[in-house]
């Protein structure tokens, strides 16, 4: 499995963090082969690269697996807000807030969790409050002044333990807060499209379900 998800970062030619720390190490297999597998080092395309159609198809696909959600949820995100926003950089900001306040995403941003699908895991697992309130739906939308911290039955756990020395070596995006000795985050602004740090072109995104 872990080789099928390093072949996608591979494919989209850059880093995608699908593996959490094993993409930082030395032993990334984008490193050891920065070209899609299959495809010999040196080997070139035919008819100079991608059509306009593949480089969205690319961005779309590059984005939705950064986030690791569906093909059915991606589609109703952006449906949504091209249909309130247009394709203006509101747009693209709109998206940006709506996978970025995830709660899945959210654990991962707060250090919680080494990759998204970790988070994913642990937040459908029940692992979390929001507002004292547990939640296991990783789609969750959480909002500005949401208070999410660990179930008291989970803070014993070997995990946490190490999770705590791990965080202090670590800072949550500005818009979140984060007591790193009692695990408890606050969501205390709207995430931005800087904060997102995104290596795709949002705009390809919206061109390719405009179609």
């Amino acid at each position: 499995m872990t080789n099928n998800v390093c072949k996608i970062c591979r494919r989209a030619g850059e880093k995608l963090f699908l593996k959490g720390e094993k993409c930082l190490s030395p032993k990334c297999p984008l490193v050891k082969k920065p070209y899609p597998p299959g495809q010999k080092k040196k080997r070139r395309r035919r008819g100079g690269g991608l059509s306009e159609y593949g480089k969205e198809l690319l961005e779309k696909q590059k984005m939705k697996l950064w986030y690791g959600v569906s093909e059915h949820q991606f589609k109703n995100y952006v449906k949504e807000v091209l249909k309130k926003r247009g394709g203006s950089k509101d747009a693209s900001l709109e998206l940006i807030k709506k996978l970025e306040k995830r709660l899945d995403n959210v654990i991962y941003r707060l250090g919680l969790a080494s990759s998204r699908a970790q988070a994913r895991q642990i937040v459908s697992h029940s692992h979390f409050l929001v507002n004292k309130k547990p939640v296991n739906i990783p789609s969750y939308q959480v909002k500005k002044g949401d208070v999410i911290s660990l179930k008291k039955q989970k803070t014993g756990k070997a995990y946490y333990k190490t999770v705590i020395l791990t965080l202090k070596q670590t800072e949550p995006p500005s818009w979140l807060k984060l007591d790193k000795e009692k695990l408890i985050g606050k969501v205390i602004e709207e995430p931005t499209l800087e904060d997102s740090g995104l290596p795709m072109e949002i705009p390809s995104i919206f061109e390719f379900y405009s179609r």
